[in-house]
């Protein structure tokens, strides 16, 4: 294992009627907060009304920000620092998943920063300063609630990318699993994906010594492949969805990763997906795992995917090693199928014609130095084996 440093500083509080917490928590550290939210379903759900009476209960102010689209956009992000702004607010109050939270991170950093927000994501510069950061989840999928990045898209340039920053760590998450009951199942399966994606970006590594991290990875792919279709059988069933909802934390709270170099190539492939044809994040994860773990696939990563198909999966250790890598590859793919969830590009209406660009714009220096390095024609190559 590589030198590292760890901590989180979100205080998470977990569990039914959590959210009476929330209004003592945010008058400890702010008194007039930006509300911020997506199409409306936390004004449905009550999740939006049991917040709001938290914040009047302590006497603390707010203005709205509705509409975050699930690929937040750099527009809203601006509208939000203009607000926050006009509005002489001192804190981001994120009711949602993960696109509302990305958002209020970018919001909460750029209310800071004289210039455009979108330089976070375009890397000219990593945020140092942000307003207090407060998430009401009702999704579980990015972990956003319970680490520093934030993915942001600018459509005037067919770009999502993400940026990071310890300023950007929520202050406090309210982790309430019944608040996700409402979630469809085509949500629920996406989200599932999506966890399990971010925990194969860290599991799949040529780092392969640290063995706290590998077995935790393990165990929490074992609760998605065991929770995830329960808590779309059954969508109040409380375990599976407050497994889902801790697995989503940990999948990409930076623990899994310590140690160890991680390039999340699957994620930069995906965001230019989600980019050009603002798909869903986790659908567009879906297709892409299974074919990026065929192409990777050789004599020196054939182990790995066979400790995975023994330790998640449960197929049988005495078979031949390329034959079990082989198996769970598959075993992937029927997984993300029986969730209903599509297994090719074509499905969504996306050809071929921006590969390359898509390729191009993925492509970062961490592809070197990863589980298998990857150029620009290989990510090619694995867009078209996804059609």
């Amino acid at each position: 294992m590589k030198n590292f440093t760890y901590s989180i500083p979100t205080v998470v509080h977990f569990g039914e009627g959590q959210i009476k917490k929330l209004g003592g928590e945010i008058a400890a550290r702010a008194s007039r907060v930006l509300v911020v939210y997506g199409g409306g379903s936390v004004k449905r759900n009550g999740v939006f009304d049991a917040a709001i009476a938290q914040l009047k209960s302590r006497g603390i102010q707010w203005a709205e920000l509705p509409g975050v689209e699930p690929n937040p956009r750099v527009a809203t992000v601006r509208e939000g620092v203009r607000l926050c702004r006009e509005e002489g607010l001192d804190g981001v109050l994120a009711l949602g998943g993960g696109s509302v939270i990305d958002c209020a991170k970018g919001v909460a950093a750029g209310f800071y920063y004289e210039g455009d927000p979108w330089d976070f994501s375009a890397k000219k510069l990593t945020p140092e300063r942000a307003l207090p950061i407060f998430t009401v989840l009702t999704m579980a999928a990015t972990g956003s609630e319970m680490d520093e990045i934030a993915v942001i898209s600018n459509p005037e340039t067919n770009e999502k990318e993400s940026f990071s920053g310890p300023c950007c760590y929520p202050a406090v998450s309210i982790l309430d699993p019944t608040y996700t009951y409402s979630v469809p199942a085509s949500q629920t399966a996406a989200g599932t994906a999506d966890i399990m994606s971010h925990t194969f970006e860290n599991y799949f590594s040529p780092i392969e010594t640290n063995y706290l991290a590998d077995h935790l990875a393990e165990a929490i792919l074992r609760s998605c492949i065991q929770y995830g279709p329960k808590a779309i059988q059954t969508p109040n069933d409380y375990e599976a969805r407050a497994n889902l909802m801790w697995n989503a934390s940990w999948a990409i709270n930076g623990f899994l990763k310590q140690g160890k170099p991680v390039a999340w190539s699957v994620h930069r492939m995906e965001h230019e997906l989600s980019a050009f044809y603002d798909i869903t994040h986790g659908v567009g994860l879906a297709i892409l795992t299974p074919n990026w773990m065929r192409y990777v696939l050789n004599e020196k990563t054939e182990g790995r995917f066979a400790r995975y198909g023994t330790a998640v999966w449960g197929l049988d250790a005495s078979l031949p090693t390329r034959e079990l890598a082989q198996a769970a590859i598959q075993k992937t793919r029927e997984f993300f199928t029986s969730l209903e969830l599509p297994s090719t590009l074509a499905e969504l209406g996306i050809g071929p014609e921006y590969f390359e660009e898509m390729a191009r714009k993925a492509r970062t220096g961490s592809f070197d130095k990863t589980f298998v390095p990857l150029s620009a024609e290989d990510i090619v190559n694995i867009y078209q084996m996804s059609l």
